[in-house]
C-alpha cells in the first residue's frame, strides 16, 4: 500500500511546475510525518527532476498523444529492426527523427507556456530522450512514468541502466496520469485602449522580422558551408576514383606484362639447358682431342 502510495504522490508531484515541485514535496512529506514517517522519508527523498526530464514529464501528462506517437513509432522501429527490413526501417528513421524534432519543437513551447524558458542546449537533451524512448523499450517506459530525473539517452546496443534516472522503484511500468492545462484566471477589468498600440504593434513586428533575418542569415551561412564541404568531397571522391581507375589500368597492364615475361623466362631456360648440354659436350670433347694430342708428343 506504501508503494503505491508513493506512485500517487509522485505522479502528483512529478506533474507540477518547476518551482512548484520543491515546497509542494517538502509540505506532503511533513504533512505524512506524524502518519507514516517511513513514507514521509520516501516522499522527502524524492529527487527534483531536471529541466529537460521535467519537460518531458509535462509533455507526458499535457500532451499525451504526441507522446504515444513517439512510442509507436519507436515500437514500429524496433519491430523492423528486429525483422531486418531495410526499406522500412530507413523509412521509420527519417520519420523519428522528423517527429522527435516536431515534438521537441512542442516541448520547448509547452514549458514556455508553463513559465519555464528551454535553451538550446536543453532542447538537445529533450530530443535525445525522446530518440532514447524510441530506440530502448525501458526508456519509453521511463518516459511514459513521468516520473524521469534525467535526460535520458539510448544506443540500440546496449541496455539503459534506469535505476537513478526514475524517481520511484516502481515507476517503470507505471503510466502518468494526464492533465489539462489549468486556464489562466482573468481580472474582471475595463480595457482602456493603448494609444501607442499601433506603434507598439509595428515596433514588436519589426523585432521579431529581425529576429528572423538573423535566423534565416545564420541558417544560410551554415548551409552555405555544408554545400562547399558537399562539393569539395565531391570533387575528392571523383578525384579518388579516376586514381584508383588508373591503378587497375596499371595493374591489368603489369599482370599482362608479367605473363608475356613468365613466358619468355620459360623459353629463355629452355635455351638455357640446351646450351648446357652443348657446353659439355663440347668439353668432353675438347678433353679427348687433349688427351690424343699428349700422345702423340710422347
Amino acid at each position: 500500500m506504501a508503494e503505491a502510495d508513493l506512485l500517487t504522490i509522485a505522479d502528483e508531484l512529478y506533474g507540477l511546475t518547476l518551482p512548484d515541485f520543491t515546497p509542494a514535496r517538502d509540505a506532503k512529506a511533513k504533512e505524512l510525518k506524524g502518519a507514516d514517517k517511513e513514507l514521509s522519508a520516501q516522499v522527502k527523498a524524492l529527487k527534483k527532476p531536471s529541466v529537460a526530464a521535467w519537460v518531458v514529464n509535462a509533455l507526458v501528462r499535457r500532451e499525451t498523444e504526441q507522446v504515444d506517437q513517439v512510442l509507436a513509432v519507436g515500437v514500429a522501429l524496433r519491430d523492423a529492426q528486429a525483422g531486418m527490413s531495410g526499406e522500412e526501417l530507413r523509412a521509420l528513421t527519417r520519420q523519428r527523427r522528423q517527429l522527435t524534432a516536431a515534438v521537441t519543437t512542442q516541448a520547448r513551447r509547452l514549458a514556455g507556456d508553463l513559465g519555464t524558458k528551454v535553451t538550446s542546449a536543453v532542447a538537445d537533451q529533450i530530443e535525445a530522450t525522446l530518440t532514447a524512448a524510441m530506440i530502448d523499450e525501458g526508456c519509453a517506459q521511463a518516459v511514459r512514468s513521468g516520473q524521469l530525473l534525467t535526460a535520458l539517452s539510448a544506443t540500440g546496443v546496449d541496455a539503459v541502466d534506469l535505476a537513478a534516472a526514475v524517481a520511484t522503484p516502481d515507476a517503470l511500468g507505471f503510466e502518468a496520469s494526464t492533465r489539462e492545462p489549468e486556464p489562466e484566471a482573468k481580472p474582471d477589468l475595463h480595457v482602456v485602449p493603448d494609444p501607442e498600440a499601433d506603434a507598439k504593434a509595428v515596433k514588436a513586428a519589426e523585432k521579431a522580422l529581425a529576429e528572423k533575418q538573423r535566423e534565416l542569415d545564420k541558417a544560410t551561412k551554415a548551409h552555405d558551408a555544408a554545400a562547399a564541404d558537399v562539393a569539395e568531397l565531391e570533387a575528392r571522391s571523383m578525384q579518388v576514383q579516376a586514381e584508383m581507375d588508373e591503378l587497375r589500368r596499371k595493374l591489368a597492364e603489369l599482370e599482362s606484362t608479367f605473363e608475356e615475361v613468365e613466358e619468355e623466362l620459360s623459353d629463355a631456360e629452355d635455351v638455357r639447358s640446351e646450351a648446357e648440354g652443348w657446353q659439355t659436350a663440347a668439353t668432353e670433347e675438347r678433353d679427348e682431342a687433349a688427351t690424343a694430342l699428349a700422345k702423340l708428343k710422347r
